[in-house]
């Protein structure tokens, strides 16, 4: 800035062109420096976003697909004799109880015919997994069972159970699975048919192992809702894959976005002994309840990838998780 002076006093004459080029290129340099900070704070939080999604979406997948997985093959009076009297259930993957708890499937494997689902279609090269458990949530207590073609009494009128619902009853000597046929809210009566007789199920609604004796249910025993359930990766509709949950052979459920593959490895027991290490569905010989190396530990692997290309190199953030569950039962 120059200077004058005139008559003893200093007067300004105003930034030279030197000057204001300096001035402008020092604020250009801080401009930059701000914008570089901004976009460096905003990516940041993109990443930890889509980072915070992908870890929510692993949490609700593996708590609730761990929690069917460590209950498969159980019931609430934790009686390993089980009959089937429900039509259909040599045929029905859902219904096939003999089947085992767990039924793995391998990458390269077929889900049965009445798993398939064209609405989100399973994603090529993934696992997939059947977990078959009568539910521990919120189970009936049987009142009274007077005999055995009377229906169950349970102890409250408040059952939410409906006719054509597939239900277990147990007590301590068994349990046994079947179809309601008559259930409402206005009656504490549970009714199940008899004479069901389809091959591969029993001649009577409630027998001991199939034999054809029938079962009376003991007082204070368990009534609950059978659980079949599959897990795989699919086409979500979106451009990417959701791991989904399908129970009992109703509409796929969404339950995480983001799962592109689901690997799975089964640790067994023959015995007392359990194997050295997990091995792929393809080495398992048999899924039955009473296979001689039993289903004792699963090996969850899921890939997950972000919603948006929140990564450095401008591509989806990619993570895999690994959760193992011990069975129960």
């Amino acid at each position: 800035m120059n200077t004058m002076r005139n008559n003893g006093r200093t007067l300004q004459a105003g930034l030279t062109l030197i000057e204001l080029m300096i001035a402008m290129t020092l604020g250009l340099f801080l401009m930059l420096g701000v914008t570089n900070v901004y976009l460096a704070q905003r990516q940041a939080y993109r990443t930890n976003e889509n980072l915070a999604n992908m870890q929510n979406n692993a949490r609700a997948a593996f708590e609730l697909m761990a929690r069917e997985l460590r209950e498969a093959g159980v019931n609430p009076c934790g009686t390993p004799i089980v009959s089937n009297v429900t039509n259909g259930s040599s045929a029905s993957t859902w219904l096939n109880w003999s089947a085992g708890g767990i039924q793995g499937f391998e990458s390269s494997a077929s889900l049965p015919v009445d798993v398939v689902t064209t609405a989100a279609a399973r994603i090529a090269g993934t696992d997939a997994v059947i977990v078959r458990s009568g539910s521990l949530d919120n189970p009936m207590i049987i009142a009274d069972h007077t005999s055995t073609t009377d229906p169950l009494k349970v102890n409250t009128a408040s059952h939410g159970f409906l006719t054509n619902d597939l239900l277990m009853a147990c007590d301590f000597r068994q349990a046994t699975i079947f179809q309601t046929t008559s259930a409402s809210s206005a009656s504490v009566d549970i009714g199940h048919a008899t004479g069901v007789g389809t091959p591969g199920n029993c001649s009577d609604s409630f027998v001991t192992n199939c034999a054809g004796a029938g079962h009376q249910f003991a007082a204070n025993g368990f009534l609950t809702e059978l659980s079949v359930t599959a897990w795989y990766v699919g086409d979500n509709g979106r451009g990417g894959s959701s791991l989904y949950r399908i129970l009992n052979g109703g509409a796929p459920q969404e339950i995480a976005e983001g799962i592109t593959d689901m690997q799975l490895q089964y640790l067994t027991r023959t015995g007392t002994s359990p194997a050295t290490d997990y091995v792929d569905a393809s080495s398992i010989a048999s899924w039955a309840n009473t296979a001689n190396a039993l289903v004792i530990a699963v090996r969850v692997t899921l890939d997950l990838e972000s919603r948006e290309n929140a990564g450095s190199d401008g591509a989806p953030l990619k993570r895999s998780l690994i959760h193992v569950v011990n069975r129960r039962g």
